[in-house]
């Protein structure tokens, strides 16, 4: 599967529009990781156990919107992008979406 940001993908044309595809999951904070971060936060710097948090967060909702992809038959997603919102406090929603496409090589 060819997932991508932009509209068009090099070597490849797109032969059908299958439509919107979405992946999402939403995450809270875990007491734990709060404690660290707060002292993170004081001393200042990267706080790493949200950065890690919401790296995992992406990668579960591109797989999400890959295999939406696939049960339409694409072989590829174009025009990704993610949205990010605060659903309640300690809450965040990751959604990635993008344009279910079939291609074919360019001879």
């Amino acid at each position: 599967m060819i997932v991508c940001t932009t509209s068009e993908i090099e070597g490849r044309r797109i032969i059908e529009n299958l439509g919107l595809v979405r992946g999402n999951t939403i995450r809270s904070r875990f007491i734990g990781k709060d404690v660290m971060a707060v002292f993170r936060g004081i001393a200042g710097g990267e706080i790493h156990e949200y950065t890690k948090m919401m790296g995992e967060s992406r990668e579960q909702a591109i797989d999400r919107m890959v295999e939406d992809a696939r049960s339409l038959g694409a072989d590829a997603v174009v025009c990704v992008r993610f949205q990010t919102s605060m659903i309640m406090s300690g809450a965040a929603e990751i959604l990635c979406y993008g344009t279910a496409v079939r291609t074919e090589a360019v001879a």
